[in-house]
């Protein structure tokens, strides 16, 4: 047996010197060496270390190497993600879309691609349009600004308490108030100056952002609602202790009672007492994602399984939208190019606001037309 080893271990030298490789005094080591201790020497050697980086009365490194599922997952890239988490209509009726592949801005009449921006990152989780028609893109990792008449960045690296963007409202005087995983700043659009921040903010995080009838912010917190007062940045009112605690999306209806949506009611509040008026029957034990309200004075409700349409005074449903790209609901536009926009997790949709008609938009979504 020893000297079958010995006669193994002058084959494998010869087997290496023939192809120049650096033969590693491992392989010559008496019969005593152990199986694992000859095969790691192998691997070492084979990944093109260099023997001489080791005295040859010392064993061969020791260590584990990396798993097969490992070396996979750094090797294949993560497949694409097509979540629509933001719409915004803007100034002169064209439509911007903010997903996880960038951002885009698109005609909603033809439904045709104007532009898609390049961005320093893809993770889009809000959108805003201020007064002077300039673009606002809250991603998880800050904020930028985009000029429409190029399409280019023309601000970014914001100061901010951090730097995962939820939610972005233009208040009444023009400023723009941020939403981030750890609570609010204030930032002046023209100037790109962070003015202040609001970072003890009851419920921490600042998830969805509306105005009421007065001007003053609403927030929609990890733990209800709050009130912002908008000129000095002061919390002035708090709304807690709601089914399902975390306000995911909010809205100012006609008639000035806010909506919010949470992971198991819509709820309707009156910001005046700040009492729940009621919670929207057919919307009980649902997760409510969005919730925006049409011209007809309807409202639209998407949730994590399906889009609904509801008679805002009773709650009726009017009708739930069958085809979407995905069941999961994320973000919603109204009456944009006599349209309904729906952004899911899986790309972009629209609906007919005369005809009911359901279609995707292949631009936004995976498995698209190779002919698009």
């Amino acid at each position: 047996m020893a000297f079958l080893s010995v006669r193994i271990g002058l084959f494998i030298s010869a087997t290496l010197l023939c192809l120049n490789l650096p033969v590693s005094r491992a392989t010559a080591q008496t019969p005593e060496q152990t199986d694992t201790g000859w095969v790691l020497a192998q691997n070492y050697m084979a990944q093109g270390v260099p023997s001489s980086r080791y005295p040859s009365n010392a064993p061969p490194p020791t260590g584990d190497l990396l798993p097969p599922e490992r070396l996979r997952q750094e090797i294949q890239p993560l497949p694409a993600d097509f979540r629509v988490a933001a719409l915004q209509a803007d100034y002169t009726g064209e439509l911007w879309v903010g997903s996880w592949q960038g951002l885009a801005r698109i005609n909603p009449n033809t439904g045709r691609l104007l532009a898609r921006i390049t961005l320093p990152n893809y993770t889009i989780g809000a959108l805003a349009q201020d007064k002077v028609g300039r673009i606002w893109v809250g991603t998880y990792e800050g904020l930028l600004r985009v000029d429409p008449r190029s399409n280019e960045v023309t601000a970014q690296n914001f100061t901010l308490p951090s730097n995962r963007v939820l939610s972005l409202l233009i208040d009444r005087r023009g400023y723009l108030w941020v939403g981030s995983d750890r609570g609010l700043s204030l930032i002046s659009p023209d100037q790109g100056l962070l003015m202040t921040t609001v970072q003890k903010l009851p419920g921490v995080s600042a998830n969805a952002l509306t105005l009421d009838k007065e001007g003053q912010l609403w927030v929609g917190t990890l733990e209800g609602v709050v009130r912002v007062d908008t000129a000095s940045a002061l919390v002035t009112g708090r709304i807690g202790d709601l089914p399902g605690t975390t306000v995911q999306t909010l809205t100012l209806s006609p008639d000035g009672m806010l909506w919010a949506g949470t992971p198991s009611s819509l709820l309707v509040i009156n910001p005046e007492t700040r009492e729940v008026m009621r919670s929207v029957t057919p919307l009980r034990g649902r997760n409510v994602t969005s919730v925006r309200f049409a011209q007809d004075r309807s409202v639209w409700v998407g949730t994590d399984n399906g889009l609904l349409k509801l008679k805002a005074d009773s709650g009726a449903v009017l009708g739930q939208i069958p085809d979407l790209p995905s069941s999961r609901v994320l973000s919603l536009s109204t009456d944009v190019g006599n349209k309904l926009w729906v952004g899911t997790t899986e790309g972009l949709a629209w609906v007919s606001l005369t005809t009911g008609q359901v279609r995707p938009h292949f631009a936004f979504v995976r498995n698209a037309p190779s002919t698009f």
